[in-house]
């Protein structure tokens, strides 16, 4: 089983990571990367233990020799726009979307690029060596970087076009959740020419205002300013702001599979590649379809897709845009990697053409729902997923098997696999009708739990 999950290593902090395995991690790390780099970038988001794992990962990475540089609180893409401008790599504390009570450690290559699974492979194996400390008088320096999170700023600011933005007089409310983002986004969109808002924009690891996923239920005090002052927009981040969601100008919430289909439409041109996870909306396969593009599937989780950008790109395939529903979107001409403010700043370009309920009307023609069947042990987690097998085995519909299981109907397809971060199994169904989408979930849950209360008996 690996250490490392789709995006990371994630746990309550305190229970199931600890300092000390942050560490670990960062030693384990510094150990791949020794041969070629003497200096390490090191961020967090607001978490409360955040402070205290950059510790222990600094005093990691120096005690074996490494110069680690202290960027402080920074959203996860600024992290990476530091290593690709540095040439050297980077340890992400952060948890993002998970709960108050999680944090974990991400690990950033010196193009500013996740790392692949078999570079992650191999820092898994240092984990369970003898890694070398430094002697005394070759230990390592840390040093703060006070211009990190204004570099990162000004980088999105230049790579997209403000000056349609600003034309355009947008107002928008932004909710950071307490995050990363705070320290960012209000800043952006006001150089960007908007008239901007705030809600949820004070730095604070105890997330008061709202839960760190920017999901709908979490985003009803959005919802309600964007309503309450006649905004054009409304967006929300994550706790380390790589993600961005969005609310339309009526109040009403955008599903991310419908936000990403606004962007590809916008991106694609005929042969382009397109890359998502395998809950993949019908909304982005019409688009790519209509585009005479392709679209190449991967397990869930951006380390697949980051990886399967970089093959497609080695064959000389152009990739315009990648991502998955759930705001998490790639545009790799710009960076391989999400970010939040970015993608953000690219859904207002759009907007200040096409108001934002008429940009994504052509894409709410399917429903989703989610379920997350939590697992209490690893016993209860194997007869869930031996029921789901069985049911897709017994479907008659079609089935892949890249991530979990995915059965398609034609009208509605549903999705269940084991969560690489938390002790949850995940339900995901798409249809034509709420009651289908609805339908389609209750079939899959009531195999798993049907499936645990017969091995309980």
């Amino acid at each position: 089983m690996h250490v490392f999950g789709s995006s990371g290593v994630r746990g309550v902090a305190g229970e199931e990571l600890t300092p000390r395995y942050v560490l670990r991690v960062a030693q384990a790390a510094g150990s791949v990367w020794t041969e070629e780099y003497d200096r390490i970038a090191v961020a967090r988001d607001t978490r409360t233990t955040g402070r205290t794992y950059v510790n222990a990962a600094t005093g990691g990475l120096t005690g074996i020799g490494f110069d680690v540089d202290r960027l402080g609180i920074v959203p996860t893409p600024g992290l990476q726009a530091y290593c690709e401008r540095e040439a050297i790599p980077g340890v992400m504390i952060t948890a993002s979307h998970n709960p108050p009570a999680y944090n974990g450690v991400k690990l950033v290559g010196s193009d500013g690029v996740e790392l692949t699974r078999e570079t992650l492979d191999r820092v898994e194996s240092a984990l369970s060596g003898n890694i070398e400390q430094a002697a005394w008088d070759r230990v390592g320096e840390d040093r703060p970087i006070e211009n990190a999170r204004r570099s990162y700023r000004e980088a999105v600011v230049s790579a997209v076009d403000r000056e349609r933005i600003a034309d355009a007089d947008l107002t928008v409310v932004v909710d950071p959740g307490h995050g990363a983002g705070s320290l960012i986004s209000p800043d952006l969109f006001r150089e960007l020419g908007c008239t901007v808002h705030t809600v949820n924009a004070q730095p604070d690891g105890h997330f008061p205002g709202r839960n760190p996923e920017p999901v709908a239920a979490n985003l009803g005090d959005l919802r309600a300013y964007v309503e309450a002052t006649d905004a054009d927009l409304g967006i929300a981040h994550d706790g380390d702001a790589d993600r961005a969601m969005f609310v339309d100008g009526t109040g009403e919430h955008i599903e991310g599979d419908a936000a990403l289909a606004a962007l590809a439409a916008a991106e694609l041109d005929p042969g382009d590649g397109v890359v998502s996870a395998v809950n993949a909306s019908q909304r982005l396969v019409d688009v790519v379809n209509a585009a005479d593009a392709t679209l190449s599937l991967t397990p869930i989780g951006s380390t697949h897709i980051v990886s399967r950008i970089r093959e497609l790109e080695s064959t000389g395939t152009r990739v315009s845009i990648a991502g998955e529903g759930n705001g998490g979107i790639l545009f790799p001409e710009y960076r391989i990697a999400r970010d939040g403010a970015y993608t953000a700043a690219r859904f207002c370009e759009l907007v200040a053409e096409t108001p934002a309920n008429e940009l994504i009307a052509p894409y709410d023609e399917y429903y989703n729902v989610r379920r997350n069947l939590t697992v209490d042990d690893e016993g209860q987690r194997e007869a869930m997923l031996d029921g789901i097998e069985a049911r897709a085995d017994a479907s008659g519909a079609d089935l892949d098997t890249t991530d979990g299981w995915r059965l398609d109907y034609g009208d509605g397809w549903v999705l269940a696999r084991p969560s690489g971060t938390e002790p949850v199994v995940r339900v995901y169904a798409e249809a034509r009708s709420p009651e289908r989408a609805e339908e389609l979930a209750a079939q899959m849950v009531d195999a798993a739990t049907n499936q645990t209360a017969t091995n309980d008996a």
